[in-house]
């Protein structure tokens, strides 16, 4: 966040250096202008930290900032309250211009309890505001996360500007009329904290308020009383001396192209993305899926689309689910699955079974932290390899990833694209980060989607010598090496299906040595022919020798730290893949290009390690696997030094 405040708290992650000046106002609470805040809210699983954050958030959309969010909750359902892994905390960075991450430090942090002051502190630059709920520091609380001494008093937050606020207490004042008991009115204290921090940052409060009435339609008492605690919160802040400073983000009116758009996470631009594609195909979408974190909101979201012949099966398993997905792929259907990296091992036998049946499949993973159970709440990219290799046999696929949450929408139109043109599996990599994280996302013209349709195998398609007419299932197009698509049911269209390797053209069993190898290669072969676009080099002045080169959610991460570099007067390449496989025609060419090469990944270098042994280029590793994106700060750090080796 940059400001007319000259505390280090106040400086961009993305943009430091700049400073406003204070716009006077009259009155008694002093208003400043910034051009962008980082916020994170922090307590218990059971405070509803993740609404609050969501809320706040979805005003702030309606208010036209750019925005960038990262949700972090445990993986437990109620994780032990109190605690330190019990700790949920949802950062929200958002600014009158373009952002690109969610912050590398929060410039405010709202800290419900002794554990989740404790948690987040570390990543408080010193000047950060800290508003405490002061009625959860008791004896009993500081010594559940090992503070001998409450840091309220001993001295340890001198370094920055304390806002001690008694919210329990405050809250349950409120709502001392509707005689609920004081435990549940203590509920809505998140509510005093978002009313109080939309005063703070003049948001906009309809929204919350509406929504509040729609969530609590059927209890219109807790309806009453959320809208009581929220509207306290803001009268709160308005009143108290406490707060003698307001602050105001302008809409960011000039990051944007012209459109209509909305606040969207990943993993609902991902199924809008589903539909969209089924829409463009004419194909009805049908979903086999086993919920697992944090893939399960896309089931949750298509089972809501059934009027777009959308058809959603919640199997009892991942077998289950994979397996129903691609019989609704020889059905006629556009065939998906969902899950995360365990379930993509579990679900690997069938993949295989559809490269070797030639059907489209949209095989989507949204990775988490591994490897087993691993971090099932926290972000990683270490799939990729996975994705490439985990089956038995020469199976290949093609790999797309996502690189912001919105392009979410993109990446699955692409995917389906692929999957329908040449009849074939296709992975899509998204990741925990992208799937819980939101941006505003531009809502593309219908008539801008690509057509989709297909065209269905409808007679037969050989002649044998004696004159007679045949289907040969696998007769391929000339130009994409696709086999037809025949409907089941089909006259005349009757053909094998199955694991064990089929007869070129005729699609009969065959055990045959040179049939299998020609097979594996053609497999192969169309794969590799799959038509990608260029990759795009961003280097403005062509006298970069760094190229920085990556993949899915790094995106943000990586494009700050080279905005930051080149404020700096370095010279850097970026560029960035959508195709992991196979890769841009124009990569090689491109790698050539430079002296180094570094690859950022969320992994220990599996991107690396693809591009090495493709191109025999020595490009090197910047890795991190904390269950956490990268910083801007700490990748800038890392390009800086490999420019100055």
């Amino acid at each position: 966040m940059t400001s007319q405040v000259s505390s280090p708290a106040e400086l961009s992650d993305e943009d430091a250096g700049q400073q406003l000046t204070p716009r006077p106002e009259p009155g008694d609470k002093e208003i400043r202008r910034l051009d962008r805040v980082i916020i994170r809210f922090a307590g218990d699983s059971g405070d509803g930290m993740q609404l609050t954050g969501d809320r706040f958030t979805s005003e702030t959309a309606s208010f036209g900032n750019d925005l960038s969010t990262l949700p972090n909750f445990p993986a437990e359902i109620r994780a032990p309250a109190g605690t330190l892994p019990g700790v949920s905390s949802f950062q929200l960075h958002f600014a009158d211009h373009d952002i690109l991450t969610p912050g590398d430090a929060p410039n405010v942090l709202v800290a419900m309890n002794p554990a989740a002051l404790k948690a987040n502190l570390a990543d408080l630059p010193p000047g950060a505001e800290i508003i405490v709920n002061t009625d959860e520091f008791t004896t009993r609380a500081l010594t559940k996360v090992g503070y001998a001494v409450s840091p309220l008093e001993d001295g340890s937050l001198d370094a920055y500007r304390v806002h001690p606020v008694p919210l329990s207490t405050l809250t349950v004042e409120a709502l001392k009329d509707f005689g609920l008991p004081r435990k549940d009115a203590d509920r809505s204290k998140n509510m005093f904290a978002l009313g109080l921090l939309s005063w703070m940052y003049h948001r906009p409060t309809e929204g919350t308020e509406a929504f509040l009435k729609t969530k609590f339609a059927k209890k219109p008492q807790i309806a009453e009383a959320n809208l009581t605690a929220f509207r306290a919160g803001w009268n709160f802040g308005e009143t108290t001396e406490d707060f003698a400073v307001s602050y105001e983000v302008a809409p960011a009116s000039t990051a944007f192209p012209t459109g209509t758009y909305r606040n969207i996470s990943g993993n609902l631009a991902l199924a809008y993305g589903l539909v969209a594609a089924s829409q463009q195909a004419d194909l009805p979408l049908f979903l086999g899926s086993y919920p697992i974190t944090p893939a399960s909101d896309i089931l949750h979201e298509l089972s809501k689309h059934k009027n777009f012949g959308v058809r959603t099966f919640q199997a009892e398993d991942e077998i289950a689910g994979i397996g129903a997905a691609l019989g609704a792929a020889f059905g006629g259907s556009l065939g998906v699955t969902t899950t995360s990296g365990p379930g993509i091992a579990l679900k690997s036998e069938t993949i295989g079974l559809a490269v070797s049946l030639e059907l489209p499949l949209l095989v989507i993973d949204i990775q988490r932290g591994g490897p087993s159970t691993g971090l099932p709440t926290k972000t990683e990219q270490a799939d990729l390899l996975q994705a490439m290799y985990g089956r038995n046999g020469e199976a290949p696929v093609p790999v797309i990833a996502p690189q912001t949450p919105a392009d979410c929408f993109d990446a699955a139109v692409e995917a389906a694209r692929i999957a329908l043109t040449y009849r074939t599996p296709v992975f899509l990599l998204s990741d925990g980060y992208l799937a819980n994280g939101s941006e505003p996302w531009r809502i593309p013209d219908v008539d801008d989607l690509p057509d989709l349709r297909v065209q269905f195998a409808q007679a037969p398609n050989h002649t044998l010598e004696d004159g007679t007419e045949a289907f040969w299932p696998y007769k391929r197009d000339p130009e994409t090496l696709a086999r037809p698509w025949a409907i089941p049911g089909t006259p005349g269209l009757e053909h094998r299906i199955g694991g064990i390797e089929k007869q070129d053209g005729t699609g009969n069993i065959s055990y045959d040595p040179a049939n299998h190898d020609f097979m594996v290669r053609t497999r192969q072969a169309k794969i590799d022919g799959i038509r990608v676009p260029d990759i795009a080099v961003d280097d403005p002045t062509g006298e970069a020798e760094l190229l920085v080169l990556g993949w899915g959610s790094t995106y943000g991460p990586i494009t700050a730290a080279v905005r930051r570099l080149r404020r700096a007067g370095e010279h850097i390449a970026q560029a960035h893949l959508r195709h992991l496989n196979p890769f841009p025609a124009n990569l090689g060419e491109i790698l050539k290009r430079y002296d180094k090469v570094i690859i950022p990944e969320m992994n220990l270098g599996q991107l690396a390690q693809l591009i090495r042994a493709r191109y025999l280029v020595d490009a090197r590793s910047y890795t991190q696997v904390r269950g956490l994106p990268f910083k801007a700060e700490q990748l800038a750090t890392a390009l800086k030094e490999a420019l100055d080796d």
